[in-house]
């Protein structure tokens, strides 16, 4: 499974309309597990048999067929929450993912990666502290992985603990490796948002673009801001460009899948496409700002807004 900078889970691939065209796979809010593999009503039908079959014969059948009810309820619970994520209701998916979390008890892996997509969504609801909570038992239950610490240095950004959130980002590339670009990057992220040790985010991330070749427009958007906030803005205008456009050319490959593609899933990375967009034009915008291009950023500024900017749902 892979994951976008902030914790996000990338969702599994779409079959390409064209194999010569680019990947779709930017994330920058996406809960913390894939979503499930959807099959025309699949999970509602297992987990109606299922339940038919525990009450009717609970005695003979029960021991035998928990494990499929239980799966049946875990598909059935993440296809919903997915659903709901993508067209915005988040209380409602925060529900979904509690669900599937309380019928995941003997799957300790498992049941870490949905603390932590509940702890994103959480974050989304404006809750960071309830965040931090799902954060903390992930940790307490898969304390080696790397992911739980990734999204709790988020949350801590929200509540204002910049010392939390770096040792967060700190722990996370430890478990990680050293070299792995996705930890590089984060690193470097949470850096900036705090303002601390910039120079030092300036060498994760370029560590980051080594490893990882040119990298993502993710990628390109957190050299950006760490330019910008260096004092480096004709730089940053350059970096955030070449996000924007990468960004905008996966959004117009995902739109060709409109039709052909289940349309939750399509709407669920749509979203996070247009999260990571925002947040892209809003950096644009203050770099902009900063070189006294004012149209410009106004425009990136109106765009950052329209799509969804905003850092107390940690949206930043």
């Amino acid at each position: 499974m892979n994951y976008d900078r902030h914790g996000f889970p990338i969702p599994p691939e779409f079959p390409p309309p064209d194999a010569r065209q680019e990947d779709v796979s930017s994330r920058r809010d996406a809960p913390a597990v894939p979503p499930p593999a959807r099959s025309a009503g699949r999970g509602k039908k297992l987990f109606l048999l299922g339940v038919l079959a525990a009450v009717v014969v609970p005695g003979l059948l029960a021991p035998g067929i928990m494990p499929a009810i239980s799966d049946a309820v875990v598909q059935w619970s993440l296809e919903r929450a997915m659903a709901r994520e993508a067209r915005g209701h988040v209380g409602a998916a925060i529900g979904d993912v509690g669900r599937a979390i309380r019928w995941t008890e003997d799957d300790a892996v498992r049941r870490s990666r949905l603390l932590c997509w509940r702890a994103m969504l959480r974050i989304e609801n404006r809750d960071p502290r309830a965040a931090i909570a799902d954060a903390d038992q992930a940790i307490s239950i898969t304390p080696t992985t790397a992911q739980p610490h990734r999204v709790r240095a988020l949350a801590q950004v929200i509540v204002g603990d910049s010392d939390a959130a770096l040792a967060d980002a700190q722990a996370a590339v430890e478990l990680s490796g050293p070299a792995d670009p996705e930890a590089l990057n984060h690193r470097a992220y949470i850096r900036a948002l705090v303002g601390r040790d910039l120079d030092a985010a300036l060498e994760d991330i370029d560590a980051a673009l080594s490893e990882n070749g040119e990298g993502g427009p993710e990628f390109l958007d957190t050299k950006g801001l760490v330019l910008h906030l260096l004092g480096r803005n004709p730089e940053a205008v350059d970096q955030l460009n070449l996000a924007i456009d990468g960004t905008q050319k996966n959004r117009r490959n995902l739109l060709l899948l409109a039709g052909r593609a289940d349309p939750d899933e399509v709407a669920y990375r749509l979203r996070a496409l247009d999260h990571g967009l925002a947040v892209m034009h809003q950096h644009r915008g203050l770099a902009c700002l900063a070189i006294g291009l004012d149209r410009q950023a106004r425009q990136d500024f109106e765009i950052a807004e329209r799509k969804g900017y905003s850092p107390e749902k940690g949206i930043f």
